[in-house]
């Protein structure tokens, strides 16, 4: 059956990087996730993209071995493959879509 999601640029989680389950499409999951917080340097296991919905996200990430900062706006899309160390740090609070591996940390 379809969903409509009308909340999204207003959804708020009982915690931080808390999640609204959308949808599961071949193997990967979309998740529409609310934080003000940041996450924690990680590495998936698979490829992810993280695509900001609503307020500012600083995405930190390594590039052959250097550290990078890109700030990410409504709409801006970070795709990471797998392998790729990242952690993003909301400005405020964020909500943020991502599709990644099911179960991917």
């Amino acid at each position: 059956m379809p969903r409509i999601i009308t909340n999204a640029r207003t959804f708020t989680a009982d915690r931080p990087w808390g999640a609204m389950d959308v949808a599961q499409v071949a193997g990967a999951s979309v998740r529409l996730h609310w934080s003000d917080q940041p996450y924690v340097w990680h590495v998936n296991d698979g490829a992810e993209v993280f695509m900001v919905v609503e307020g500012r996200v600083e995405m930190h990430y390594r590039e052959a071995g250097a550290a990078r900062v890109a700030v990410l706006n409504p709409g801006d899309i970070f795709a990471a493959d797998q392998g790729d160390e990242h952690v993003a740090h909301p400005v405020g609070p964020a909500r943020i879509l991502v599709v990644e591996r099911k179960g991917s940390i």
